[in-house]
């Protein structure tokens, strides 16, 4: 296990060069110069000193080099317009999106994985006919649209929740979770749609196998075969499709921190894109990316703790 671990970390230096080369030149393929839009809050400087005093001058690849250069001393530059390091932006926001992230993946997992197994239990069932066109009504609803739902029905409607803003947990646990439990369930509520399909799957292949009928068969109480064989054999999928759900929310939680107004990583980089703030940008998409490495690498470490079958010798 160790010696997987190690390569797998290994191999996340290339991808964080492709990742860094990619964000790179689609950034600045996109258009837009961080130069102008200075220039015009500023008000001082022209364009051309602006562009020389941020480096924009360059030819391109030597802008790149010394991206690249910058990385291998862990420097992800400076903020064109926020004063400070694209480091300091990160420990600011992303513990923001981070909780946000994981409330939603928990709430997902507790609406999505029942459901599915209940599903499961009895196919083609009113009971999963029912749960599987929530799951379908589920899946076809963006996260958008179903935090502008919440926000009519708890916020204006009804004024139990906050409609926006922020608390950090360090001001309490029940302020924390007032202001995110809306932006949570509107983004997990997708996820978990998704959770209950491959659930259900997961478990109707394994409630078929020979084992589970053999079990049966010797007399062993239907809530053990469910719970210690059926559901134990079906984490497997469950597992997986934990982690891409948890790379799905990172990246829807962009749209639902804009509607909720939330302080995230997600509201950083919609901004970044607006003004153009290049190493702001590529910080981000960065730290994402190998926050979804690190989870896929968690991901295949609890397989085997899962299955001792698997073995990464």
């Amino acid at each position: 296990m160790f010696s997987f671990i190690t390569r797998r970390l290994l191999l996340l230096i290339p991808t964080w060069a492709a990742v860094a080369i990619i964000s790179f030149l689609i950034i600045r393929l996109a258009g837009g110069d961080p130069a102008a839009v200075l220039v015009g809050q500023e008000g001082l400087d022209s364009v051309a000193d602006v562009r020389s005093r941020l480096g924009l001058d360059r030819p391109l690849l030597v802008q790149l080099g010394s991206y690249l250069a910058g990385l291998l001393r862990a420097d992800l530059g400076d903020s064109y317009f926020l004063g400070g390091t694209v480091w300091q932006s990160l420990t600011a926001t992303a513990p923001v999106t981070l909780g946000l992230s994981v409330l939603a993946l928990v709430l997902a997992l507790l609406i999505g994985v029942p459901l599915g197994i209940v599903a499961a239990l009895k196919p083609d069932s009113a009971r999963d006919t029912g749960i599987m066109l929530v799951a379908l009504v589920g899946l076809s609803i963006p996260e958008f649209v179903t935090g502008l739902v919440l926000i009519l029905l708890f916020s204006v409607t009804w004024g139990l929740l906050p409609s926006g803003g922020y608390e950090a947990l360090s001001q309490g646990v029940v302020p924390w979770l007032r202001h995110l439990i809306l932006p949570a369930f509107a983004l997990g509520f997708m996820q978990s749609a998704y959770l209950a399909r491959m659930t259900r799957a997961s478990m109707l292949e394994v409630m078929n196998s020979d084992y589970i009928r053999t079990a049966r068969a010797k007399g062993v109480a239907y809530r053990n075969v469910v719970m210690k064989h059926a559901v134990k054999n079906a984490s497997i999928t469950i597992i997986t499709a934990t982690g891409i759900v948890f790379a799905m929310l990172l990246s829807g939680a962009f749209i639902t921190e804009a509607l909720f107004r939330i302080p995230g990583v997600g509201t950083l980089v919609i901004n970044a894109v607006k003004r153009r703030d290049y190493p702001v940008i590529q910080g981000s998409l960065l730290a994402i990316a190998t926050l979804v490495l690190l989870v896929n690498l968690l991901v295949d470490c609890l397989y085997a703790f899962v299955d001792p079958r698997i073995r990464y010798d």
